[in-house]
C-alpha cells in the first residue's frame, strides 16, 4: 500500500525502534519513502530546509525524549510556522506521562500514541496509524495553502 501522498518522516533516536518502526510499515505493505531523522535538530533541518524547496512529508511519526532538541519542542516549532502547522503529526513514545500527553495535545500534536513492547501489538499499532493518517484522514496542509 503507497500513499499518494508521499513520505513519512520517522524522528527517532533510538535506533532499535526506528529498526522496529522500519519493520513494522514494510510488513504492513507500507511501501512510503520513509525519511528517518535520529533527533529533533535533523527532524527539523529536514522540514524547514535552507533551500525551502524539499516537499513535506505526508506524515511525521515524532518520538519525545530526544538529545540536541526535543520532540514537545519540534512539535512547537511545526505548529509555529505557515508552512508546517496542518502537517500531520503523531507522537510515537514511550512516555506514558500525562503531563506529556497534555502538552503534546496543547501544542497540536494529531495523537499520542504509546509504543506497544510485544512486536506483534507495534505491528497492528503501525498498521492503524499509516492506513489512517495516509489513506483515509483528510489533510488540511494543501487545501490551505490554495
Amino acid at each position: 500500500m503507497t500513499s499518494s501522498q508521499g513520505r513519512i518522516l520517522l524522528v527517532d533516536d533510538s535506533a532499535d525502534d526506528v529498526a522496529l518502526t522500519l519493520r513494522a510499515l514494510r510488513k504492513n505493505d507500507i511501501t512510503n519513502t520513509v525519511e528517518v531523522a535520529s533527533d529533533g535538530e535533523e527532524a527539523l533541518r529536514c522540514l524547514f530546509p535552507e533551500d525551502g524547496q524539499q516537499p513535506l512529508p505526508a506524515l511525521v511519526l515524532l518520538d519525545l525524549n530526544m538529545p540536541k532538541v526535543g520532540g514537545l519542542e519540534v512539535l512547537r516549532r511545526i505548529r509555529g510556522h505557515q508552512r508546517t502547522r496542518y502537517l500531520p503529526v503523531v507522537v510515537l513514545t514511550t512516555s506514558s506521562e500525562d503531563r506529556d500527553i497534555v502538552q503534546t495535545y496543547d501544542l497540536g500534536g494529531n495523537s499520542f500514541v504509546r509504543k506497544p513492547v510485544a512486536f506483534d501489538e507495534f505491528l497492528n499499532t503501525i498498521r492503524l496509524l499509516s492506513r489512517y493518517w495516509l489513506l483515509v484522514n483528510q489533510s488540511a496542509r494543501h487545501r490551505a495553502a490554495g
